[in-house]
């Protein structure tokens, strides 16, 4: 773990701690990211970072140290952590101080990092979802990538107490959104790849690198088409193969939804 309240890396999961005092804790201000760590290697590490800072803007949260520091800290605890396959969380807070609701008496802002591992072989099986009755977050707190996580915790937990992998997001206007904590994507039987729009959901880094890499399997004629668009969940329970997509996973296949297959 980084800590810039430590001021350096720990590696004694008992030093890693983040104090009670921080806003992020007590009041959630805060915002976070994370990045793959895939055979050793960190994958789309500066596209996660722009979404970050991003974030950390809407949250009126100023970074302690320019971009080139925080990049050079993430790499240098991904390699002192001898991780091969994993995941790199980071956050950005509004900072320690005192406990009241505004961050103005806090003499810095925090950020910290930790290095998970993770085995993402899990995943290659395919996954059961329902779909969520947790009402899903407003579009400037959808698209902002905050420690707020309340409804995507009970959008999880109403998905596991139902048997499930995951639960999905529908909007207000009955257009497929997103899962608790990653995108969705649909192959139609025109063989296009569909996304969903990223206007009311987390613009997803992993799902913007599948819409980059798809065409290559357009070039090799196993797709027509790649294409952002609303679904509704009609055309979206309809479609020949349907996938989550995030940097956790990165790919996750979804065989079933509300009990009924997807495709074959």
């Amino acid at each position: 773990m980084y800590s810039s309240i430590f001021g350096g890396i720990v590696l004694d999961p008992i030093m890693m701690m983040i104090p009670i005092d921080d806003h992020m804790v007590h009041r959630g201000h805060g915002v976070f990211d994370t990045a793959i760590i895939f055979d050793g290697f960190l994958y789309g590490l500066d596209a996660h970072l722009d979404r970050f800072l991003r974030s950390a803007s809407v949250a009126k949260i100023s970074p302690p140290f320019p971009l080139s520091t925080l990049r050079s800290i993430l790499i240098q605890l991904t390699a002192k952590s001898k991780c091969k396959n994993g995941t790199l969380r980071y956050w950005l807070s509004a900072g320690p101080g005192n406990f009241s609701l505004s961050s103005s008496g806090c003499p810095t802002t925090a950020f910290y990092a930790i290095v998970i591992k993770h085995d993402f072989s899990l995943w290659k099986e395919g996954v059961k979802v329902i779909t969520s009755s947790i009402p899903m977050k407003t579009p400037l707190f959808a698209t902002t990538k905050s420690v707020n996580y309340l409804p995507n915790v009970l959008a999880q937990l109403e998905a596991e107490e139902k048997k499930a992998f995951a639960s999905i997001w529908v909007d207000d206007e009955g257009y497929i959104a997103e899962g608790p904590n990653m995108n969705v994507a649909f192959v139609n039987h025109e063989r296009e790849l569909v996304i969903p729009k990223f206007d009311k959901i987390l613009a997803g880094c992993t799902e913007n690198r599948l819409v980059e890499l798809a065409p290559k399997l357009i070039d090799k004629g196993h797709l027509k088409a790649v294409r952002t668009a609303d679904t509704s969940i009609e055309e979206a329970k309809a479609a020949a193969e349907m996938m989550f997509v995030g940097s956790s996973l990165p790919i996750a296949p979804i065989i079933m939804w509300d009990g009924k297959p997807i495709g074959n």
